[in-house]
């Protein structure tokens, strides 16, 4: 059976912060959303809040209206602000005094970029291939049942994606092939430690059965990014997150054998933050298997060096034994600053019509 990871980077629509040409463009809009977001959920907001929330609705062009370009407050009931004469007043004491948030505005991804993600998918031809970024189930569902017929693939006979931590519309999802059933489904939403909610997105625990009448447990994962907050705070996110997720699979390793840990990590295995996954539990990357095809680039993001390796497909030992070939497929990626880097779809002639700025990875397994 073949195993994969891709991080699609939505399928159909998108944050527009998240649509630019660079990340860059984007992270502030992002960062003010999650800020504000998190002071209006505050049971009474102090002086100093309802400056922040002035400042915050300025720097998401939300001072004159309720829309922006990228952003959108919904007072569903109640008020948070009064605009009069130019000025902008925040008239709600607190969350008992209105429903409302802040929502970013969404776009359609380019047409020929949700092809490219196709023709990569199909090209894969994986049994179970695990999604990072996907907008929804139903989205997923779609770009199945009509995206891969219309590049001469074939859908996939098992959709499931539970909507994650992430307000953007980028969680994690399992698609498998015929005689490759989802037997069940455990969220990690909700755990927490001592610093709060654990997982940005989720953590996705599923039970796969294999053609062969094996088991096989697969945990998706999108780990916080390094795209905004401070470094030491996203340090110490991913840290949490990857201690959790080592000690789920120590948990599972008591009843099973086959353990496949995969997704975007956001960090390089030699990092602190992920090195509970690399040092406290035996699982080996499938990169280590002889002859792993990596055309002598070890990365999966954009150019693919050695700093940009962040998305992995980790296996238990029982597993990695089953493991017979593995690789990086590397098409139809845009290679960041140097551009077209690697062999491309005819169709992609700019960063916007790749399939993604990320490698999907692949094992060969003989369960």
């Amino acid at each position: 059976m073949k195993l994969a990871s891709f991080n699609v980077e939505n399928l159909f629509l998108r944050a527009r912060a998240l649509n630019n040409e660079t990340f860059a463009e984007g992270r502030e809009i992002l960062k003010a959303q999650a800020d504000i977001n998190r002071i209006l959920g505050k049971q009474r907001y102090t002086a100093a809040d309802k400056s922040k929330i002035i400042e915050l609705l300025d720097q998401l062009g939300l001072k004159k209206s309720d829309d922006s370009k990228f952003a959108i407050l919904r007072q569903n009931r109640g008020h948070l602000v009064k605009r009069s004469g130019g000025e902008i007043t925040v008239v709600a004491d607190g969350r008992s005094d209105w429903i409302g948030w802040v929502d970013l505005v969404v776009e359609q991804v380019n047409e020929s970029a949700t092809r490219n993600t196709a023709r990569v998918i199909v090209d894969i031809d994986a049994d179970v291939l695990g999604v990072v970024e996907a907008e929804s189930r139903p989205a997923l569902v779609r770009f199945s049942n009509y995206v891969l017929p219309a590049v001469a693939g074939k859908p996939y006979d098992h959709i499931m994606l539970v909507d994650g931590n992430d307000e953007r519309g980028i969680d994690v999802g399992l698609m498998t092939r015929n005689k490759f059933d989802i037997l069940s489904i455990v969220s990690h939403v909700d755990d927490a430690d001592e610093d709060g909610t654990i997982f940005s997105r989720d953590c996705a625990q599923y039970e796969v059965s294999t053609a062969n009448g094996n088991r096989l447990i697969v945990l998706i994962n999108h780990f916080k990014s390094k795209g905004f907050g401070s470094f030491a705070s996203s340090n110490a996110k991913r840290k949490r997150q990857a201690s959790r997720v080592a000690t789920i699979y120590r948990q599972i390793r008591q009843q099973h054998d086959y353990i496949a840990i995969i997704g975007d990590f956001n960090d390089t295995p030699d990092s602190d933050p992920i090195s509970p996954l690399f040092h406290q539990t035996g699982l080996k990357d499938i990169s280590e298997i002889p002859g792993f095809d990596d055309d002598g680039r070890p990365g999966t993001y954009k150019n693919g060096t050695a700093s940009n390796k962040i998305d992995y497909i980790l296996l238990s030992p029982a597993l990695f034994d089953k493991a017979t070939a593995g690789g990086i497929f590397r098409k139809g990626v845009w290679g960041g600053k140097n551009g077209k880097l690697f062999p491309h779809y005819p169709e992609i002639t700019k960063q916007a019509e790749a399939a993604s700025d990320h490698a999907a990875i692949w094992a060969e397994l003989d369960i």
